[in-house]
């Protein structure tokens, strides 16, 4: 564990240039810069107004739902053993079912105070689809969707909900048709009418000042967890574990515990089918440093420094890059990586259905699927807070797929978790 000044040090991040350490930064071409420096000065300035931030804490509280329970989840802890307590945020219970309403509330304030008419957004699981259409219903704004083809398929639902939010969808056919490609035709879009538009990004990826802007904006879900924590057990979490894809819901989890000695940051990518088979979306796993969507930062890409495919069963964790405080953090050692195959993730899904009566989103469900392994290394009496970033409705369709089932057909009861811990 870090100690206590390079801690606070971490936590000072980014410098005035967007950078962590050697990654971060603004990575486009010339015309995309101005619009950039225009939304930067923005948020400098609204960030320190008192009406600005007044306004989004009554948008938060009253609208989506803040804050959130912290739920100890009593059987679920038993079931794994060990005399460990397991606690979960509950984003899922924000208003449009995910913590991705936390950004775009805060977004979409700053683009309405930037007079922009038009809000853009890219989308895997369609989750920050939703809230961005909902964000552009609640203030009177024009909304445009991207999202690649194969994630419509998988997520039909929220792409149901976007139109009936009142949002046009534009699906995106280009390389895999998955987040990746639908965030390049977004940024296409955005450079064409950067005078009308805002560009609301839903992860803590893309230029400078976006990883910086969405971390300061979901970093509610952390202080509320430790305020939440204290009052429940009197102190800090040993560990904090959240899924990582883009990474907005971990650097939310995250951010306000970075300087806090004694507790863990545990990461939990997609393996998809195995790290050896390189079908995977775990690029702080297996990745190297370099340059996607305006910054720096690991990254599946070739020998020749071409991206790689992503796989995950997961939509929103179906990225081949991730945000770069991320990449920062485990470079400097204060994040732990680890990687849940998709078998594993649906294992999770189960166990925390059959337990606690709550079906996660699958891309939550890589977190709660890394937990048997975690928490068997455990000392008794150990606090674990896991993200619990977005509710599984959206899913529904995937699993069953992957269960071979057809919806409403009654999937076999129990996992080998769960089963083996009522035995």
């Amino acid at each position: 564990m870090a100690n206590s000044k390079h801690s606070s040090a971490l936590q000072k991040q980014p410098d005035a240039n967007g950078h962590f350490g050697v990654f971060g930064g603004r990575y486009v071409s010339e015309t995309l810069m101005p619009a950039l420096l225009e939304l930067e000065q923005a948020y400098g300035r609204l960030a320190r107004e008192t009406r600005f931030r007044d306004s989004l804490k009554n948008l938060l509280s009253q609208y989506a739902g803040r804050p959130t329970p912290l739920y100890h989840a009593a059987r679920l802890s038993k079931v794994l053993g060990g005399g460990v307590r397991i606690f979960f945020k509950r984003e899922d219970l924000c208003h449009t079912g995910a913590h991705k309403i936390n950004n775009t509330l805060g977004q979409g304030l700053l683009a309405q105070r930037m007079g922009k008419r038009r809000l853009i957004a890219e989308t895997g699981a369609g989750q920050h689809g939703v809230a961005t259409a909902t964000v552009a219903a609640l203030f009177g704004m024009e909304c445009e969707i991207f999202m690649g083809r194969e994630d419509v398929r998988r997520q039909a639902l929220n792409v149901f909900r976007m139109k009936l939010l009142g949002a046009s969808v534009r699906v995106v056919d280009s390389g895999t048709a998955t987040l990746k490609d639908a965030m390049n035709e977004a940024l296409r879009d955005w450079i064409t009418n950067v005078d009308s538009t805002f560009y609301l990004i839903g992860s803590v990826a893309g230029p400078h000042p976006y990883p910086l802007m969405v971390r300061e904006f979901q970093s509610v879900i952390g202080r509320e967890t430790k305020r939440q924590i204290r009052a429940q057990v009197g102190r800090q979490p040993d560990c904090l574990v959240a899924c990582v894809g883009g990474g907005s819901n971990a650097m939310g989890l995250f951010a306000p515990f970075i300087a806090t000695e004694g507790v863990r940051l545990i990461g939990v990518e997609a393996a998809g089918h195995g790290l050896e088979t390189g079908a995977h979306a775990a690029p702080l796993n297996a990745g190297h440093v370099g340059v996607l969507h305006g910054n720096r930062t690991f990254l599946l890409q070739d020998e020749n420094g071409q991206i790689r495919n992503a796989h995950s069963i997961a939509a929103g964790l179906d990225y081949p890059g991730v945000g770069p405080e991320l990449s920062y953090l485990r470079e400097r050692g204060r994040l732990e990586c680890a990687a849940v195959k998709d078998d594993e993730a649906l294992s999770g899904l189960k166990m925390l259905a059959e337990t606690e009566g709550i079906i996660p989103a699958l891309e939550t469900a890589h977190a709660v699927g890394f937990l048997p392994s975690l928490v068997g290394k455990l000392k008794r009496g150990g606090i674990v807070v896991v993200g619990l970033s977005g509710r599984g409705d959206k899913d529904m369709g995937t699993v069953a797929e992957a269960l071979q089932l057809q919806l409403g057909e009654e999937p076999a009861r129990g996992s080998d978790a769960v089963d083996s811990g009522r035995r």
